[in-house]
C-alpha cells in the first residue's frame, strides 16, 4: 500500500478449483439420481434391493453442496500484483 490507496482484495471466484469440483460432482450426482429413479427391478436385484445409483447420486450431490458452501464461506483471496513487478509477455 505504498501508493496510499486502499487495495481491494480479489477473490478467485469461478477459477477456484472447489467450484469446478462442485460442478462436476454435482452434475454426475444428478445423472446418477436420474438413473437411480429410472432403474428397473433387474438392476435392483444385482445390489440386493438397494438402489446404489440413487444413493450414490444423493451422496455426490451432498458433497457438491459442501464444496460450494466451502467456496462461498471461505473464498480464496488472490494477492494483487506488486507495483514493482513487470508484466511478462
Amino acid at each position: 500500500m505504498s501508493s496510499g490507496k486502499r487495495q481491494q482484495q480479489q477473490k478467485a471466484g469461478a477459477f477456484d478449483v472447489r467450484n469446478v469440483i462442485a460442478e462436476l460432482i454435482g452434475f454426475y450426482g444428478v445423472v446418477l439420481v436420474v438413473v437411480g429413479l429410472l432403474d428397473d427391478d433387474e438392476s435392483l436385484a444385482k445390489t440386493g434391493g438397494i438402489d446404489a445409483n440413487l444413493w450414490a447420486g444423493i451422496g455426490m450431490i451432498a458433497v457438491a453442496v459442501a464444496f460450494a458452501l466451502w467456496s462461498r464461506l471461505r473464498p480464496t483471496v488472490v494477492d494483487p500484483p506488486r507495483e514493482d513487478e513487470q508484466p511478462t509477455g
